[in-house]
């Protein structure tokens, strides 16, 4: 007998016993399964503040590209994302074009750290690493890669140091912090900042991992682990989805005083659109940005609309910019297959037309 949705006894029974028979698969998959690691490229350290290390991504292959590229990531997650494994990896892919990749690691912030500004991120740490690599490597400038919010940093270092950076690429960087479908810049504006920081001190890494997992609650809290079901029995899938998973809830607490400015600043000013960072003492004007520019945005990126991302356009001085759309989301521009083919390439070609 067919059910309204034309669904039989058979069919029921049938999934009942599918469903049965993954689960015991998974049981022994589990078993099986060891404490997933991450990271595909071998990195060396070369420069250290603090907590706040460089290291040097090394390929099975000396690099062909004179100037070092810089990768700045965002403070909210660790940057092992961009080299997540073997197969998933903007690491890879850039040193397989012969890139010379670097990376800067901000480090778990503690208590000690309650007070650093985002001066202390932008011109201290970043500007550190950049004056580290124009030093060893010869240069007057190196190419820089800022992703999400290490792509605003990038921009308010760029402003204000254009003589120190060749090229700018940003990946799905806001700049427009106050599109109408920007949910995340919608919670803060009514956010009491001041009173937040002044009571938690640092803001602790559960609290911001609520946030962003509640702006997709029914794919991110249920969706995801009823289809974890489904590849219990593949070992390497299980493996895939238990790496990415220890990346998501594998988060720093975020500095007290620089969270504070970043929110205050970026996201209820909207600073970049309508003036007002300052950096330390000085203002930052995105008109000063007249190196090359390639702005690289996803189309389906929940946390950075691509209308965040295009305003770039309007308030950058450079006549060199480039825009790169991906058909993807916010995570799936580093991880995807679809990624891997076309982004690492898109970045060294754009570099290698700007090589001189």
């Amino acid at each position: 007998m067919n059910g309204p949705l034309n669904i039989t006894l058979d069919d029921i029974a049938g999934e009942a016993s599918k469903f049965q028979q993954k689960l015991g698969a998974g049981l022994q998959t589990l078993r099986e399964v060891d404490d997933v690691d991450f990271g595909a490229t071998t990195r060396e350290e070369v420069w250290r503040d603090g907590k706040v290390v460089l290291y040097r991504f090394v390929g099975e292959r000396k690099p062909s590209a004179r100037i070092p590229m810089l990768i700045c990531y965002a403070l909210v997650n660790r940057p092992y994302m961009v080299d997540l494994q073997s197969d998933r990896s903007l690491v890879k892919g850039l040193l397989e074009r012969g890139e010379d990749v670097y990376i800067i690691d901000w480090g778990y912030p503690d208590r000690s750290d309650r007070f650093l500004t985002l001066e202390d991120y932008i011109e201290r740490f970043l500007g550190g690493a950049i004056d580290h690599l124009r030093r060893t490597h010869g240069l007057d400038a190196v190419n820089l890669l800022g992703i999400c919010q290490g792509g605003a940093f990038s921009l308010c270092y760029s402003a204000l140091n254009p003589d120190k950076v060749k090229n700018l690429i940003t990946m799905v960087t806001p700049v427009d912090f106050q599109t109408e479908d920007n949910m995340l810049s919608n919670w803060t504006q009514g956010m009491d900042i001041d009173l937040m920081v002044d009571t938690l001190g640092n803001v602790p890494a559960d609290m911001m991992n609520l946030c962003y997992l509640t702006l997709k609650p029914w794919r991110l809290f249920v969706q995801k682990y009823v289809g974890l079901v489904d590849i219990l029995d593949d070992r390497k899938a299980l493996e895939d989805f238990l790496r990415m998973e220890k990346w998501i809830f594998d988060s720093p607490d975020q500095a007290g005083e620089a969270f504070r400015q970043f929110i205050k600043q970026f996201y209820q000013g909207n600073g970049f659109i309508n003036g007002g960072i300052t950096i330390g003492e000085r203002e930052v004007d995105l008109g000063f940005v007249d190196m090359p520019v390639l702005n690289i945005f996803a189309e389906q990126d929940h946390l950075v609309p691509p209308d965040a991302s295009r305003a770039l356009k309007g308030v950058v001085g450079t006549t060199d910019y480039s825009e790169l759309s991906f058909k993807g989301g916010h995570i799936g521009i580093y991880v995807s297959g679809r990624a891997q083919k076309e982004v690492p390439s898109a970045i060294h070609d754009w570099l290698a037309r700007r090589a001189r």
